[in-house]
């Protein structure tokens, strides 16, 4: 069954906590992290829910500079999305948002997304159990 895009934040944020271990970051050891917050016009809710399901699937499986792509949404809140991303170096960040699927994405949900903030964060941890 695939990974519902449904899941506890504090889970993805208790996944921050140490990185020694990782194998796939680029070769300094530090993999370029960053959370977008999302607000979705409660509208279009569910045709942003699946654009962001598509692209992060298709990054997933396209991309071996993209490790993580986690989208969530707060449960009292379902219009604010929170995508937690971690890329191999910010060289597969750069590479990434030129790729067909992401700007696919870009221009799908552009008149969906009434506010985005993007920050750059650096992991303390990145441990998972999780598998699909």
């Amino acid at each position: 069954m695939r990974m519902r895009f449904v899941c506890c934040f504090s889970s993805l944020l208790g996944a921050l906590l140490i990185c020694s271990s990782c194998s796939l970051f680029a070769q300094d050891g530090k993999p370029y992290v960053r959370i977008a917050k999302i607000v979705v016009d409660s509208a279009q809710l569910k045709e942003y829910n699946a654009a962001l399901k598509e692209h992060a699937e298709a990054a997933i499986k396209k991309e071996p500079g993209v490790l993580t792509l986690y989208g969530v949404y707060d449960k009292e809140k379902p219009t604010h999305v929170t995508v937690f991303e971690i890329y191999a170096s910010v060289a597969a960040y750069q590479s990434h948002i030129k790729t067909e699927h992401f700007l696919k994405y870009k221009s799908t949900v552009q008149h969906m997304v009434t506010s985005l903030v993007l920050t750059d964060v650096v992991p303390i941890a990145l441990e998972s159990k999780y598998e699909k």
